[in-house]
């Protein structure tokens, strides 16, 4: 299983900009999918971007396409959510999560992930 550790997260003000980083080791996979995923407090856990390993177009959530953008260093094993124009309703707990999978399609589904990070907070301020 890979290990994930997130990190970049912080204080902003509404506008400001702030990018995520996810360093993974361990054992890796061949194909997989890596993503971002965020829980505000007595909110459940929400999915943010999605990337396959094969490239392709990222899945972003509504709810953030525009602002934000999931790429991947497949050569660093490292994956980014550059966060721009944030707002207080972005304010989370900040994961990234891996899971292998057998084609072309990534899980929607938070509990389909097997490997996930410690979490990085991010919050903004109005």
């Amino acid at each position: 299983q890979v290990q994930l550790v997130e990190s970049g997260g912080g204080s902003v003000q509404a506008g400001g900009s702030l990018r995520l980083s996810c360093a993974a080791s361990g054992a890796g996979y061949s194909r997989y999918c890596m993503g971002w995923f965020r829980q505000a407090p007595g909110k459940e856990r929400e999915e943010v971007a999605v990337i396959h390993s094969a490239g392709g177009i990222p899945w972003i959530a509504n709810s953030v396409a525009g602002r934000f953008t999931i790429y991947k260093d497949t050569a660093k094993r490292t994956l980014y959510l550059q966060m721009d124009g944030l707002k207080p309703e972005d304010t989370a707990m900040y994961y990234c999560a891996a899971v292998p999978v057998p084609g072309q399609g990534c899980p929607s589904d938070d509990f389909k992930y097997e490997s996930w990070g410690q979490g990085t907070q991010v919050t903004v301020s109005s």
